[in-house]
């Protein structure tokens, strides 16, 4: 869960923290997004440091052709894509996710969704799963982008949040109590506003699923 929103630099190391890269290391952390007005959001460090679970067989099972996974932290999906037997690849600005899905025998790039990616407009699939489609604060403009990244009928997946929600934060990292990085930018985005920002941005919605009862996701296809 971590890519940069402009692709600047200064927007990347909020994720290349050190306390970032620590709980990334030991596969556990309590760390948190959160915003001067008391709002939070738990980082699951130790899911997504772990194998893919239920969840995330689900979204892979509807995976078509090579996948690239935007914001792949741990890199879980990265590796489970590769049993399944896909190309695919992470990307991610922060250098211990990238690391970490390399030593799961994962490809994976240090990059910002909105820097140059291999491949621009061949991918079959791409995965904004764990709450990327926050990023950069400006889901328009993220699905643009990716909407370039994909083929002439790509698939994205979205992880989105629950019920209608629809916001714009200014948060930080949080290690405990304690802010870890500088203020950026981010989008917290339920089924409904997704499909209203898809519908302006290229995309048009294919399917809406639940895994268990707190993760909720959207399969969009690419329109010509």
């Amino acid at each position: 869960m971590s890519t940069s929103g402009s692709g600047s630099a200064d927007t990347a190391e909020d994720w290349n923290n050190g306390s970032y890269a620590a709980a990334m290391h030991a596969r556990r952390g309590n760390l948190s997004l959160r915003d001067a007005d008391g709002w939070c959001c738990p980082l699951d460090v130790e899911r997504w440091c772990a194998r893919a679970d239920a969840g995330d067989h689900a979204v892979l099972r509807r995976c078509k052709g090579r996948v690239l996974d935007i914001g792949c932290g741990a890199g879980r999906l990265v590796e489970a894509l590769l049993h399944r037997g896909h190309c695919a690849l992470g990307i991610d600005v922060s250098p211990s996710a990238v690391i970490t899905t390399v030593r799961r025998g994962g490809a994976a790039l240090r990059r910002s969704v909105f820097d140059p990616i291999p491949d621009e407009g061949t991918w079959g699939t791409a995965l904004l799963i764990d709450g990327n489609i926050g990023i950069g604060g400006d889901p328009c403009r993220l699905l643009r982008r990716i909407r370039d990244l994909v083929h002439g009928h790509g698939l994205l997946i979205v992880e989105t949040a629950s019920g209608d929600a629809d916001e714009r934060r200014r948060v930080r990292i949080h290690a405990g109590q304690h802010a870890v990085s500088g203020v950026f930018p981010w989008a917290v985005v339920g089924a409904a506003a997704l499909g209203r920002y898809a519908q302006v941005s290229g995309w048009r919605t294919v399917e809406r699923w639940t895994a268990g009862e707190r993760r909720h996701f959207v399969a969009l296809r690419a329109r010509r």
